[in-house]
């Protein structure tokens, strides 16, 4: 596969230099900088490839061109929308650049309730609490209707635990749901959340997989015509969090999104962690499956806890996932491709603990150097050993 690395811009404490050191090739990234739904200019887009290139790097995949929300409500103002991005999408192809990843994920992109939460070895990785989300809904946003999304011995673990956090505790949840985790590029107050919440009133799972059918039929006859693979994000957590739906979620959800625009344009990004979360989900007849269609992949592992609803960043070679098996897959994907298209298939380790300097140096969360640059390894001697083992074709 072709190894990259997720990087935010100019403004990334991990540089360029520090990326071709720990093995990437290729760089993912977007034009943070730039509000959602405007067009992405020719000129922007190519003074950014020369800077990586400038660093012995490509720029690989676009992570993300994100979905205005006028477009997931199916609001008047939707085609304008529609319309820029399918000019971002031109001048993406006219720049050389041939994947972009998006995601359908309503207000909140991903989202966890810890950054930094203590591994037995030392070390931090990021966590999802159900118990602490349930103190933001019920008791921060106080949002109505919240109680009945929770059971009864859910809604007392998150009276008690709210009772016990100080009001530094209190503000730290409101920032790591709402102020926006990195890639995200909507950053909310907690009244600006509300009337955000507010404005999916009425848009169920069947309305928003609507819209998501309608997007894709206006947007990838222009990712053809640039000569652009679209590979859409599953949801993560992949279930509905404060009564939104999400409908990137199952391999149900992954063939709908193919099946709504049928073409090599229309594709998917393959991230075990955020498919992993759910047991229902098995990720290496997922990979089996899907291996055609995927047009990116994210390679790390999440763990479920006792309260299967509550998880957090395992190693990438431990977790819930058979990275092997899924590896696995993928290499024989990766040997097809070479024989019959040429197609490249990106990857990158995604997240990884902080370790080692990563706890003194600053760092996006979940984007640390030590912890990605440890992932990296680890995935490439898996797959090393994988094309070692398979029969040769």
């Amino acid at each position: 596969m072709e190894y990259t690395w997720r990087w935010f811009g100019p403004d990334d404490p991990v540089t360029l230099g520090e990326i071709r050191q720990a093995g990437a090739t290729g760089i993912v990234t977007a034009l943070h900088e730039i509000p959602n739904g405007q067009v992405w200019p020719v000129e922007a887009i190519a003074e950014r490839k020369r800077l990586i290139e400038a660093a012995g790097l490509t720029w690989s995949v676009v992570e993300s061109v994100p979905v205005h929300e006028a477009i997931k409500q199916g609001l008047p103002e939707a085609g304008g929308y529609i319309d820029n991005y399918r000019r971002t999408l031109a001048n993406l192809g006219e720049c050389g650049i041939d994947v972009v990843c998006y995601n359908f994920m309503p207000v909140l992109d991903w989202t966890r309730t810890d950054l930094a939460w203590p591994l037995p070895g030392g070390g931090t990785a990021l966590r999802f609490d159900q118990t602490a989300f349930a103190v933001f809904d019920l008791h921060l946003l106080e949002r109505d209707g919240a109680q009945a999304d929770y059971s009864e011995a859910e809604r007392e673990a998150a009276r008690r635990h709210f009772e016990a956090l100080d009001d530094a505790a209190r503000t730290s949840l409101i920032d790591t749901i709402i102020a926006g985790l990195p890639g995200t590029e909507e950053h909310y107050t907690l009244e600006r959340f509300r009337e955000a919440l507010d404005a999916y009133r009425g848009i169920d799972a069947d309305t928003l997989r609507r819209h998501l059918r309608q997007f894709l039929a206006a947007i990838v006859p222009a990712a053809e015509a640039a000569g652009i693979r679209l590979a859409i994000h599953p949801d993560d957590p992949p279930r509905e969090l404060l009564g939104l739906p999400r409908v990137v979620s199952t391999a149900e959800d992954a063939q709908y999104v193919l099946d709504s625009a049928p073409s090599p344009a229309n594709g998917l990004t393959f991230c075990t962690g955020s498919y992993g979360v759910r047991e229902d989900n098995d990720l290496v007849v997922m990979a089996e499956r899907f291996a055609p269609h995927v047009h990116f992949v994210h390679l790390r592992a999440t763990r479920r806890e006792p309260n299967p609803a509550s998880f957090h960043e395992a190693g990438h070679l431990d977790g819930d996932v058979d990275m092997v098996g899924v590896i696995s897959a993928l290499v024989r994907e990766q040997r097809r491709r070479r024989r019959e298209v040429g197609q490249r298939l990106p990857m990158r380790p995604d997240h990884g603990h902080q370790l080692l300097d990563d706890l003194t140096r600053e760092s996006r969360p979940g984007y640390p150097l030590i912890g990605r640059l440890k992932g990296l390894a680890e995935l490439r001697g898996v797959e090393l050993a994988v094309e070692r083992l398979l029969p040769a074709v």
